[in-house]
């Protein structure tokens, strides 16, 4: 095979390996729209599962326009450099000489993500990175369900989704940014960096939309709402399962020209480890929560969901006997912190504080102790305690509670976060979109009255008469 064969190979493959990747990150998606939608109440599946679609319009164009500028122009600033730009003097250091091109190939109007036989790599990275942002907006979607205004919701999904995490990731997920170079700071999987960052966003939010009506009774105490379809909520889960392999796979570098798989901080890794290690975060999760929660299904698949967050920060790294334990740990607390949640008066309708704020706390901090003095590469701290500690407080306090609560908090000041009470009692498929979401119910229940009072009609009730009245 001649050389320039060898490296077309070499780009098709790699171009491929992202490329579906992400197409199987729409099951995340997928998954959150059944998830969402299962777990409201039949007055409100449809706009759930609206707003949830929307999440992939808002965040998309967002990221697009400036939030993948983000990820490549902020991983130095403020603390090692400024914000790379057109402005910036790329003579300054090698390290702003080196950044540049990744730079230059984040604008919306770069050639690198037009059309072009030049770049095949730029392009798929960024559709890697939308679909990871989509994924962190997603994530807030669920807890805010049956009462947040659809276009604060919007507005929320794209301060996260193309915003915070996205610095987030510039500085504790690239192999330029602060928090990895100067900290230490190691979160493969993104259990802080994506996780953390959404679940405390989301703690913010909650504390200012309020529960549900009805959710807590006079004396303060919480009433449980019920999915009105809970098998749907699983099935969702369990897509949301598959996209994650798809996740955890995408955040491997994996390159033409270079021999081997990588970490995102040039740390060897393999695609294989990633299948065993997530496999038994998802066995030692479902486990974990089964226990602890006493076989509730919701919390049991949950607990699937709360291993592979845990253990995804140290997934390059840990033996998988380590993951089954961690894993385990995690998804064992996740239903306890959930109730104490709710207890402490904040509705979160799916869990996501506990299920991804707790969870990726917990995975990002664990790193620190579970692979303590692992090397990174030269001029660059080994894996330690006070880096993670520092990097989980920068991702869930930082850029997720405090955003997400000054962000609500404005909305709410304008009256533009909750639909009204009356809406909210209607329900919000009719007072959003003006359709039931099962009209038939309506249909099927007035058939079964009117045929159990057959006695008062002087007729027989037929269709045609049921047409009439």
């Amino acid at each position: 095979m001649s050389p320039e064969a060898q490296a077309f190979l070499g780009t098709f493959v790699s171009e491929s390996f992202y490329y579906w990747a992400s197409v199987f990150m729409l099951l995340i998606h997928a998954g959150f729209l059944a998830y969402e939608g299962g777990a409201s109440r039949t007055k409100n599946v449809l706009a759930t599962m609206v707003k949830n679609l929307l999440t992939l319009a808002s965040v998309g164009l967002a990221f697009f326009f400036f939030g993948w500028w983000v990820y490549n122009a902020f991983p130095l600033f403020p603390f090692t450099g400024g914000v790379l730009g057109p402005w910036t003097n790329p003579e300054v250091n090698e390290t702003v000489k080196a950044a540049m091109p990744y730079v230059d190939g984040s604008y919306p109007w770069s050639p690198a993500l037009g059309p072009n036989t030049g770049d095949h790599i730029t392009g798929v990275f960024f559709f890697a990175f939308a679909l990871f942002a989509m994924t962190t907006a997603s994530i807030l979607s669920g807890a805010l369900i049956e009462r947040v205004k659809v276009g604060a919701y919007l507005v929320l999904s794209i301060v996260l989704g193309s915003f915070t995490w996205v610095v987030a990731a510039a500085w504790g997920w690239n192999v330029f940014g602060w928090m990895f170079t100067q900290l230490g700071y190691h979160d493969f999987g993104c259990a802080g960096v994506v996780h953390g960052v959404s679940g405390f966003f989301t703690l913010g939010v909650l504390l200012n939309l309020g529960p549900r009506i009805g959710k807590y009774d006079a004396d303060g105490n919480p009433r449980p709402i019920l999915p009105h379809n809970l098998p749907l909520t699983m099935v969702g889960l369990m897509l949301i399962f598959v996209g994650f392999y798809a996740f955890l796979a995408a955040c491997l570098i994996f390159l033409p020209g270079y021999t081997g798989e990588f970490t995102i901080y040039g740390t060897p890794m393999t695609l294989a480890s990633v299948g065993v290690s997530t496999t038994m975060a998802l066995a030692a999760g479902l486990v974990g929560a089964y226990i602890s929660s006493k076989g509730d299904p919701f919390f049991t698949i949950s607990g699937g969901l709360a291993g592979i967050i845990a253990t995804g920060a140290g997934m390059d790294i840990y033996h998988p006997a380590l993951v089954i334990v961690l894993a385990f740990i995690a998804a064992f607390c996740m239903p306890k912190v959930i109730i104490a949640i709710e207890k402490l008066g904040i509705d979160d309708a799916v869990g996501a504080v506990g299920v991804h704020g707790f969870c990726g706390l917990f995975g990002s901090i664990v790193v620190g102790v579970a692979a303590a003095g692992f090397p990174q590469g030269d001029g660059v701290p080994s894996i330690n305690l006070f880096g993670q500690v520092v990097g989980a407080f920068i991702c869930t306090v930082v850029l997720g509670f405090i955003p997400g609560y000054g962000t609500s908090w404005l909305l709410k000041k304008f009256d533009l976060l909750r639909v009204s009470p009356e809406e909210e009692i209607a329900g919000l498929d009719l007072s959003d979109l003006g359709v039931e979401g099962y009209p038939e119910y309506a249909t099927m229940s007035f058939v079964t009255n009117g045929t159990s009072d057959q006695s008062s009609h002087s007729a027989p009730l037929t269709s045609k008469s049921l047409a009439t009245e």
